[in-house]
């Protein structure tokens, strides 16, 4: 159901610190008119913690909207209060999205049967779950085992791995049927070598139509392709993370003139040092000139 290229997409904003929801819709289009499988709405990249809940669903709709069912929409509706994610849930409902991304609830590091039953009772509302492991983030890993009892429940669909563990794709294919995304553009291919449908992607926010390529060729079973097209985006992936997601991606994005360099407290613009690496790499692919 949810495989291929997904954009975890960037949240614009304008000089004033405010969404920009026209650079939103623009992006949106740009995406799909580049030949992603979905976008990804209001996670991580997508700045989520700094966005007030009123402009957290809002995005959301925007992008659905913006998207009018041509692609699928995964929304960022996770949180650390199971509460606040059944509430954000419901409201990505009524704004017909395909699916919701969960995260594993940060900072309060509930035990595995808590994230059993947080995740299960977000599952009970119906919309299709994409599980998020990301314990550089969180602090806590959804075991394989705590994945495969979710397995069960039929709107639990998918996993974004984001973990930093390729053994992990075959440890949760091995324990349950699951769909498995790469949370992690440089670990994209190794992951579907064993398994993974895809990748939800920060790196598709500048090279939509490559990503997508390169899963494409691994799908097929391609991997020279792929090989090449990895070996090309490698410098990329790689800068991406020099200093904390999303600020290399909005930076990189700023100087392709696709939105304003602008963040929310307490991410801010990145070094002088990190700029250089990213325009000489984005030089190499000759993204801009």
């Amino acid at each position: 159901m949810f495989t291929g290229t997904y954009t975890a997409i960037v949240t614009p904003f304008n000089r004033d610190g405010s969404v920009d929801y026209g650079k939103l819709h623009d992006l949106v289009e740009w995406q799909i008119a580049e030949g992603v499988d979905g976008i990804v709405p209001v996670g991580t990249t997508g700045e989520s913690p700094t966005l007030s809940y009123e402009e957290h669903h809002q995005v959301i709709e925007e992008v659905a909207r913006a998207a009018a069912g041509r692609i699928k929409v995964i929304a960022g509706t996770g949180a650390n209060s199971t509460d606040e994610a059944l509430m954000l849930t419901r409201e990505a409902i009524t704004q017909n999205v395909d699916a919701t991304l969960q995260v594993c609830p940060y900072y309060n590091k509930p035990n595995q049967e808590g994230l059993y039953r947080h995740f299960s009772m977000i599952a009970d509302l119906g919309l299709p779950v994409v599980l998020y492991n990301v314990p550089g983030r969180c602090g806590r890993e959804i075991a394989v085992e705590t994945v495969a009892r979710l397995a069960g429940h039929e709107k639990i669909v998918a996993i974004k791995e984001a973990g930093g563990s390729v053994e992990r794709v075959s440890a949760i294919l091995d324990a349950c049927d699951i769909t498995v995304l790469s949370g992690d553009d440089m670990l994209t291919l190794p992951m579907m070598s064993i398994g993974a449908q895809g990748v939800i992607s920060v790196a598709s926010n500048i090279v939509p139509r490559m990503v997508g390529d390169l899963v494409r060729a691994a799908t097929r079973g391609d991997m020279a392709a792929a090989g090449v097209l990895h070996a090309r985006l490698y410098p990329l992936f790689r800068d991406l993370f020099i200093d904390t997601n999303p600020v290399p991606v909005k930076c990189a994005m700023a100087m392709a003139g696709r939105i304003g360099d602008v963040y929310r407290l307490p991410l801010c613009e990145t070094s002088d040092k990190v700029r250089q690496q990213l325009r000489q790499t984005l030089r190499d692919l000759q993204l801009i000139d």
